[in-house]
């Protein structure tokens, strides 16, 4: 009996241990919030902690854009008539005499069906010589072999046809319905009647990115901008070559969320609270909605603008806190802009660190509610 007055000190003792239970002895998904401030630089790191409000919205709202240089877009469309090297030109000469120069005993028509155009640009028509060809329209081919021989036969008839050739063609690869080498004709001049030629995309529009490469120069847009803004449905070159592929960006979710993983982005812009949602939103029984991390390198520019300095050098460290429980927090995280690379992290909310504990203490005495509700029967 002489030991009861100290009876107040047990659960003082267990509470005590709970306590550090709660705080260092159990497993973590990861930092709690207080370890993430450590790394701040106004305690022992080199990382910037920012709470996200409107104008932090505003300052990162920066989405790097897709386009075609000036070199694309002003170019105009080719003559669908226009001769480039490589092409093949079907040629019929017919002489006004029996025996002409080039038709002979078997008639007043000669018929060179194969004449390629080299790759120089010009072609070797007999008794009319080398004739530049590349640059040229079917017409003033005619024109010129016309010229070259009336002054050897009276009154020659020239025809010249155009036919499919590799001077004048694009290849098209990746996510379309048919990949290969498209010869550049009046309806395909452009780059979405090509694509359309081709078989069109076979990847979802939201995600589908278009590369444009000729000769050195490259330029790559969104699908769907391709149809929204008729200036970047640009005007095909012979040898261009295009690339169909799917979006490579995405985000990596970690914490207290309902999957944690590397996630392909699914739209072109992304905002965080679209990224939660998207890897199954935070966990009802874990997750701290006041303890929301976004990590990310930002660019120095954009960096100055959130911190208002503008003596910082390179890309800095920023961690941004979103708070959904503020009376304006869901409309902040739905304009919070995630880019490619970003880390979105969720903290575990104190009550469960504090389960856990207990469980760790009582877990051989505590029976789950199911239980309890038998014995009460």
């Amino acid at each position: 009996m002489a030991t009861s007055g100290f009876g107040w000190a047990r659960p003082i003792a267990v509470v005590a241990a709970l306590a550090v239970l709660a705080s260092c002895g159990l497993p973590h998904v990861g930092p709690n919030k207080r370890q993430i401030y450590r790394g701040s630089v106004q305690k022992e790191g080199d990382a910037f902690i920012i709470t996200v409000n409107d104008r932090v919205t505003r300052a990162t709202a920066v989405v790097p854009a897709l386009e075609f240089s000036d070199n694309f877009t002003t170019a105009g469309a080719l003559g669908s008539d226009t001769i480039r090297a490589g092409d093949v030109l079907g040629l019929t000469i017919w002489e006004n005499v029996d025996d002409g120069l080039l038709s002979g005993e078997t008639g007043n028509a000669t018929l060179l069906e194969t004449v390629q155009v080299d790759g120089d640009g010009f072609i070797f028509v007999p008794y009319a010589g080398r004739i530049k060809a590349a640059g040229n329209s079917p017409e003033a081919i005619r024109r010129i072999i016309t010229r070259k021989l009336e002054d050897q036969t009276p009154d020659p008839q020239v025809e010249v046809r155009r036919e499919a050739g590799d001077g004048s063609t694009v290849s098209l690869t990746g996510s379309v319905g048919g990949q290969g080498v498209y010869a550049i004709e009046r309806p395909t001049r452009t780059l979405s009647t090509m694509l359309a030629r081709a078989g069109g995309v076979t990847i979802e529009p939201e995600i589908a990115q278009i590369t444009v490469i000729r000769g050195r120069e490259r330029g790559r847009i969104w699908l769907q901008d391709l149809y929204r803004h008729p200036q970047l449905d640009i005007a095909l070159r012979g040898g261009d070559r295009i690339l169909v592929e799917e979006d490579t960006r995405s985000f990596t979710a970690l914490g207290a969320t309902g999957a944690q993983a590397r996630v392909p982005f699914q739209t072109q812009t992304l905002s965080a609270l679209e990224a939660i949602a998207q890897v199954g939103g935070l966990v009802s029984a874990t997750s701290d909605p006041t303890g929301i991390f976004l990590f990310r390198n930002e660019p120095s520019e954009v960096a100055a603008q959130v911190l208002g300095r503008d003596d910082l050098v390179g890309a800095q460290r920023m961690i941004y806190l979103l708070d959904l429980t503020e009376p304006n927090g869901m409309f902040v995280a739905r304009d919070f802009v995630v880019r490619d690379g970003d880390t979105i992290y969720v903290t575990e909310a104190p009550l469960a660190q504090w389960n856990k504990a207990v469980s760790a203490v009582f877990g051989s005495l505590v029976a789950p509610a199911s239980q309890i509700d038998q014995l009460a029967n």
